[in-house]
């Protein structure tokens, strides 16, 4: 029943988040920031970034962590829903309904209870959704995120077995709302949980494959993140457990996701160089470039 149950959960959360994605990706244009393009270096200070991360949420006090993640959260949601709810008011009121529905639930039924993991898991699900929309038509290429991906995977391997730093990070925030996963939870034996950076990192590799190389690198993405990303990990634990008797405490999805993710996009670039953001087709089917520029009226000339 157990292993079942996860299946289920990681593997629909894992296509909701890359389906939404997908559906904001052709539906909204975000405002395309002045980074140029991005370039080994970019990749380079993205892992920095995910380095330091975990150390700084470590550093805080307990009760400070929550108020973070709630300010990271409400931040991402801010900038990333900008283009689609031009109102600020209305915005700003939505956020807060979002995150305040995690807060009551999480004071209401507990940390265990399936309200508290459905509000938590839709603010997580539309964070990632804006953050990779933010990222992929800021320029992030397939050719990026593969790389990304692939250093990512051994660092989770590092932190996960050698130096059990996702360990502390995961207990560190356990008691408190706004966890950085997705997942649902059903007392205390029962549940399934899937967390941020990894529905991070199946929405990247979709988006950009898709970006990239259209229906073949979509199918390739929702293929690879079902298979490596959402029923491999399940799996292994599983096994493991039966093997051995003893569970393993940790297993990392990106360590069967990055490897997978970096040989899709090796034979994805056989297709050729990969699209650039004006050549996706938009809502209404044609692609940026195609679409006609607005008509300006001619100015009025003087008389007299």
């Amino acid at each position: 029943m157990t292993v079942f149950f996860q299946l289920a959960v990681t593997t629909t959360l894992a296509l909701a988040v890359v389906v939404g994605t997908i559906a904001y990706f052709r539906a909204v244009r975000t405002g395309r920031p002045p980074v140029g393009v991005f370039n080994g270096r970019d990749i380079f200070l993205m892992m920095g970034f995910v380095l330091a991360l975990p150390y700084v949420y470590l550093a805080l006090p307990g009760a400070t962590l929550p108020v973070v993640l709630a300010l990271v959260f409400a931040g991402g949601l801010s900038v990333g829903y900008q283009p689609l709810i031009g109102n600020g008011r209305l915005r700003r009121a939505l956020i807060a309904a979002l995150i305040a529905s995690v807060l009551a639930t999480h004071l209401a039924f507990g940390e265990t209870a399936p309200p508290y993991w459905v509000a938590n898991s839709l603010v997580v699900g539309l964070v990632v959704v804006s953050a990779t929309n933010l990222n992929v038509q800021g320029g992030m290429r397939l050719k990026n995120v593969a790389w990304f991906l692939l250093a990512l995977a051994a660092y989770d391997a590092f932190f996960a077995w050698v130096v059990p730093l996702t360990q502390e990070l995961a207990e560190a925030v356990q008691g408190y709302p706004y966890a950085p996963a997705a997942g649902l939870r059903i007392g205390e034996d029962l549940g399934g949980v899937i967390g941020m950076g990894d529905l991070l990192a199946y929405a990247l590799f979709t988006t950009t494959a898709y970006k990239a190389y259209g229906k073949p690198g979509l199918r390739t993405g929702i293929a690879l993140v079902v298979l490596f990303g959402a029923l491999s990990p399940v799996a292994a634990l599983h096994l493991i457990e039966a093997v051995t008797g003893d569970a393993p405490a940790l297993i990392p999805a990106q360590v069967f996701f990055g490897p997978a993710a970096f040989i899709g996009y090796q034979l994805l670039r056989r297709r050729g160089p990969e699209r650039r953001m004006a050549d996706v087709p938009f809502r209404d089917g044609r692609a940026a470039a195609q679409r006609p520029a607005p008509v300006r009226e001619p100015a009025a000339r003087p008389t007299g």
